[in-house]
C-alpha cells in the first residue's frame, strides 16, 4: 500500500546525479520535474562515494536549477555492498517471520549481521510442503549511512532506501505489468554497473549485477583511438545517431569506431549471458521468454543485438518514459531526450511514496 504524495528519487550515480518528480494524477502519472548534473571522473566509484563534497553540491545544483520544493526523497545502492538472496524458509506467520528473519538472515548474508540493513519480502507461501519463499534483501549499514548524509548535507529528508534492480523493476511493472506465466529478463546497463533482474512468472527469480557498462565501451575508445575520455565518450554517444545526422563520421574512423563498439558490447554481453547461464542451470528454468533492456548505452544497436545473438531470446530496448505524461511547463526537453535511458533507477524512486506499509 502506497499513500501520501511521491518521494523526489534521487539517484547518486558514477557519472552524474538523475533527479525526478512524478505526480500521480486521474489521468495517470506525470513528470513534473527533472534534473540532471555530470559528476567528474572518479568522485563516485562502483557506488563507493570518493568525494562527499562535491556529490552534494551538484545535489544542491540540480534542486535549485530546476526549482523542486519537495525536501523528501527515495535513494537507492548497489554494488558489493548490496546482497541479494531467494532463501525457502519453513512456513510460520508474519509475527514469527519478523522474529526469525534475523536468524534466517545470518545464514545466508556473507556480512557481519551487525554491519548490514536487513529486509525482505514473501514471495510464495506452499502450505502443501509447509514451507514459504523469500526474498532476503541486506546491504551495507556504512553506504545506506553515507548516502542518506549526502542527501541531509543537501538539505532534504531521506525518506526510504531502495535497491536499484528493484527500482527499475517496478518502474517496468508500472509501465507493462509483469507477465503471469512467462520468464523475463530487464536489464539496466549503468555506466559502471550493470543489473540484471529475471522475473518468473511476476516474481522477481534472480538478481545480479555486472561490474561492467557503458564506461567499458568509452574506456575502450579512448585506448584503441588515442584520445581523451571526454572525445571518447562524445564518440559513443555519436554512434547511437544515423549516420546521416553525425557530419564527424569520415574517413576510415567510422569503420574503426563501430568495430570498438562492437567488441566492448559483446563482452558486456557476455557477462550478462555467463549470468543468465548461471540462473538456468540453478533455478530448473528452460528458457527465458523476452529481455528487456535500458540504460545511458542501451541505445547502441551493436549492445541489443549481441545480447540478443548470445541469449537467442528477442531484446527490447526500453524507455523509462513509457506511460508517463510529461509537464513540458516546467522541463528542459532537449536535456530530458538526451538522458531520458539512464533514468530508470531515478524514475523508479520517484515512484515511492511517503508512507507505504509491507504488502
Amino acid at each position: 500500500m502506497r499513500e501520501g504524495k511521491n518521494l523526489v528519487g534521487l539517484d547518486i550515480g558514477s557519472t552524474g546525479i538523475k533527479v525526478c518528480q512524478l505526480e500521480e494524477t486521474r489521468r495517470g502519472v506525470r513528470l513534473i520535474r527533472f534534473g540532471y548534473a555530470p559528476l567528474a571522473p572518479q568522485v563516485v566509484v562502483d557506488g563507493q562515494v570518493m568525494d562527499a563534497g562535491a556529490v552534494t553540491a551538484t545535489i544542491e545544483q540540480v534542486f535549485a536549477q530546476q526549482k523542486i520544493r519537495e525536501r523528501s526523497c527515495a535513494l537507492s545502492v548497489s554494488g558489493q555492498s548490496v546482497i541479494i538472496r531467494k532463501i525457502t524458509v519453513p512456513m510460520m506467520t508474519d509475527a514469527e517471520l519478523a522474529e526469525q528473519i534475523t536468524w534466517e538472515a545470518e545464514q545466508h548474508i556473507p556480512f557481519d549481521i551487525k554491519d548490514v540493513e536487513v529486509d525482505y519480502q514473501v514471495l510464495r507461501r506452499r502450505p502443501e510442503a509447509s514451507q514459504m519463499d523469500l526474498l532476503l534483501v541486506a546491504a551495507k549499514r556504512d553506504q545506506i549511512n553515507d548516502y542518506a548524509q549526502l542527501a541531509r548535507n543537501a538539505g532534504l529528508k531521506p525518506v526510504i532506501c531502495d535497491i536499484d534492480s528493484f527500482t527499475v523493476q517496478n518502474l517496468f511493472e508500472r509501465a507493462r505489468g509483469l507477465p503471469p506465466a512467462q520468464i523475463i529478463a530487464i536489464i539496466n546497463i549503468g555506466a559502471s554497473l550493470s543489473s540484471l533482474n529475471v522475473v518468473a512468472n511476476g516474481v522477481s527469480a534472480f538478481t545480479r549485477e555486472i561490474a561492467n557498462g557503458g564506461n567499458l565501451i568509452t574506456e575502450e575508445i579512448q585506448k584503441a583511438l588515442g584520445m581523451p575520455q571526454e572525445q571518447a565518450e562524445a564518440l559513443k554517444c555519436s554512434s547511437t545517431l544515423p549516420a546521416s545526422t553525425d557530419s564527424s563520421r569520415s574517413g576510415a574512423q567510422p569503420h574503426n569506431l563501430m568495430r570498438i563498439i562492437e567488441a566492448a558490447t559483446d563482452a558486456i554481453a557476455a557477462e550478462i549471458q555467463r549470468s543468465l547461464d548461471f540462473y538456468l542451470a540453478t533455478s530448473g528454468e528452460t528458457e527465458i521468454s523476452r529481455m528487456y533492456i535500458t540504460g545511458g548505452s542501451s541505445s547502441l544497436p551493436s549492445l541489443a543485438q549481441a545480447i540478443e545473438r548470445r541469449a537467442h531470446v528477442p531484446v527490447e530496448v526500453w524507455s523509462p518514459l513509457e506511460g508517463l505524461t510529461i509537464d513540458p511547463k516546467y522541463l528542459d526537453a532537449e536535456l530530458l531526450q538526451a538522458r531520458s535511458a539512464q533514468l530508470a533507477v531515478a524514475l523508479g524512486l520517484a515512484l515511492r511514496k511517503h508512507k507505504e506499509s509491507r504488502a
